[in-house]
């Protein structure tokens, strides 16, 4: 009910109802009085009746007492009331008719009154001739009055019986009239308050939509200036084309893209095209002419010189919709893209900027591993023969000297093949292929199977799946991970290496919050070697970064950041964590 109520439809009904209502009163008010005024008429037509009924019988009487009055005194005075009474009689009949002209039985009774009151009026002249002449028969002048006194006996009874029959209708149709005067007004209120009642219901909700509406007003003034505030930010205006009136309507800010201030000319498009760059004038009219024929408008892109020679590009789109009217529209969006054409034409620049970096990085890659170690080859190789044969002639000192250069010549090879080994991880453009990570495994243990036996290290694994790979980076992977536990083992610990896997979950572990994908390949590789500080979680992944002193642990500060850029290239990830002296864990996540 709650539902119904606060649908438009409602009100409707409401009105329609109440409308029904009051019209259903005013007939039934109609009908009411019309059978009170028919009531009414009855009444009166019974009194009417009741009258001429006793008109009748008061002739007579006075008819009969005239006789009464001529026999005894034989004066033909006493006869005028006989005289005048049929007169009267017949006056009285006539009315007695059309009162009773719906009424068979009256009508029945009043032939059977007319007979009786022709017969008592033929009595009156043969008694009145008989009492003329000498009263010679008396019998027979008996036998004649009494017959009179006969037939108003009769003519009493049968006006009585009429008297009584409009008397039970009068009493029918008093008890009618009663009851419509005691019923009409409870009624009449009953239907009354029914429409208050359902007028109210619409006055309440005519109220509640005005409140929504004043509510929902205020909502799209705010909402209109929320959008002019966000066309002004993000710099687009809109405009509407009314087809069938052929009207066009700007925005205020879509006159601010053409560098004007609102409605600073007619929205037209004649007007807005001379705006327009010259060279794109024509195809802007094309687009616009096809628009008005398929009534949609693709987007198209096109410039705009202000008056102040300022050049913008702009960006348009329409779309075709029709109103609650049932009119078509034509709405679309204009968009200020300079922004984005400066930043393309500036992106274009630092493309071709690190593309020549590239080059030159590629460059620098070949130097490196050709030009830079062919000295270093030199150096080592003067070196070893200055060892083999002038070394019993140096001092302690040259000795010294010489061991120094030596360690030093080492460790810039290990770098250059370090830094090779990087630049080859950076380019992640190999192809991926599924490949048995067990395998990779198996070939990362063999490339270091001499310091494993050298430390009699311990390496147990989950068996592994297969995954979509670049074998060679993922080897290198393993092959880094490995060599670090085993660089860093414990002196007094023999090193052990365990590596567990499980398929993870995105939402299962708050670490790959900014994951890709919804399963993870989780891989982890724990050693109980010196550890590290927790400090030292984010910076041991950076390039050159060591934790140590190259005296006390050999290395270049470069393994862990190829193991991250490798992670990289998979759009995987990888973390670390240790503790002093009890070991490290680094974690691997590559996508399922």
């Amino acid at each position: 009910m709650k539902q119904n109520y606060k649908k438009s439809w409602f009100v409707k009904i409401i009105f329609v109802v109440s409308l029904f209502v009051i019209l259903f009163i005013t007939g039934v008010t109609y009908k009411h009085i019309s059978e009170l005024s028919k009531t009414q008429q009855e009444v009166i037509q019974t009194y009417k009746l009741n009258v001429e009924l006793e008109q009748i019988l008061s002739y007579l009487k006075d008819a009969e007492t005239g006789q009464r009055g001529f026999i005894i005194t034989q004066d033909s005075l006493y006869l005028e009331p006989f005289f005048k009474s049929r007169s009267k009689i017949n006056n009285t009949f006539a009315e007695l008719k059309a009162l009773t002209k719906k009424n068979s039985k009256h009508q029945q009774s009043l032939k059977d009154l007319n007979g009786l009151i022709e017969a008592r009026l033929h009595n009156f002249e043969v008694a009145s001739k008989m009492a003329l002449r000498d009263q010679t028969d008396v019998e027979k002048f008996k036998q004649v009055f009494f017959e009179g006194k006969a037939y108003m006996d009769a003519i009493r009874k049968k006006l009585n019986g009429m008297l009584a029959l409009e008397n039970n209708l009068l009493a029918e149709r008093k008890e009618s009239y009663e009851n419509t005067i005691k019923f009409t007004p409870i009624f009449l209120y009953g239907l009354i308050i029914l429409t208050l009642v359902l007028l109210y219901i619409a006055y309440a909700k005519i109220s509640s939509d005005l409140d929504k509406l004043r509510k929902t007003n205020q909502q799209l003034e705010t909402f209109k200036e929320a959008t002019n505030q966000a066309e002004i930010i993000n710099k687009h205006g809109s405009w509407r084309w009314n087809v069938e009136d052929d009207k066009f309507y700007f925005s205020d800010n879509l006159y601010r893209l053409l560098g004007e201030k609102p409605n600073a000319f007619k929205a037209t498009i004649a007007n807005f095209n001379s705006y327009v760059h010259p060279e794109d004038r024509k195809k802007l009219e094309e687009q616009v002419a096809q628009m008005k024929i398929e009534k949609d408008l693709p987007f198209i892109n096109y410039r705009v010189v202000h008056k102040n020679g300022n050049i913008k590009y702009l960006k348009a789109y329409g779309k075709s919709i029709s109103n609650l009217e049932g009119k078509e529209q034509l709405i679309g969006t204009t968009t200020d893209i300079t922004d984005e054409i400066d930043y393309a034409n500036t992106l274009e620049t630092r493309n071709k900027e690190l593309e020549l970096n590239n080059k030159e990085l590629q460059a620098f890659n070949y130097v490196a591993s050709h030009d830079l170690q062919e000295p270093l080859r030199k150096i080592q190789t003067f070196l070893s023969r200055l060892e083999d044969k002038e070394s019993d002639n140096f001092s302690e000192s040259g000795k010294k000297y010489m061991e120094r250069i030596n360690f030093s010549a080492k460790r810039m090879r290990n770098l250059i093949d370090d830094l090779l080994q990087f630049s080859r991880t950076n380019k992640s453009d190999e192809i991926l292929v599924v490949k048995d990570l067990n395998e990779l495994l198996e070939d990362a243990k063999q490339e270091l199977s001499e310091i494993i036996t050298k430390e009699n290290a311990i390496i147990t694994a989950d068996i592994l799946p297969k995954v979509k790979v670049i074998p060679f980076q993922i080897e290198q992977l393993f092959t880094n991970l490995l060599s670090n536990s085993l660089k860093y083992k414990a002196i007094d610990k023999r090193p052990q290496i365990k590596i567990s896997y499980e398929l993870v979950a995105k939402n299962n572990d708050f670490r790959l919050k900014n994951g890709t994908h919804k399963k993870y390949h989780c891989f982890v590789f724990k050693d109980n070697g010196i550890g590290f500080d927790a400090q030292y979680t984010e910076k041991i992944f950076e390039l050159f970064s060591r934790l140590h002193n190259k005296n006390e642990y050999s290395g270049t500060g470069i393994g862990l950041s190829i193991c991250k850029k490798i992670t990289d290239n998979h759009s995987g990830f990888i973390f670390a964590n240790g503790t002093p002296n009890q070991g490290a864990n680094f974690t691997v996540f590559l996508p399922a």
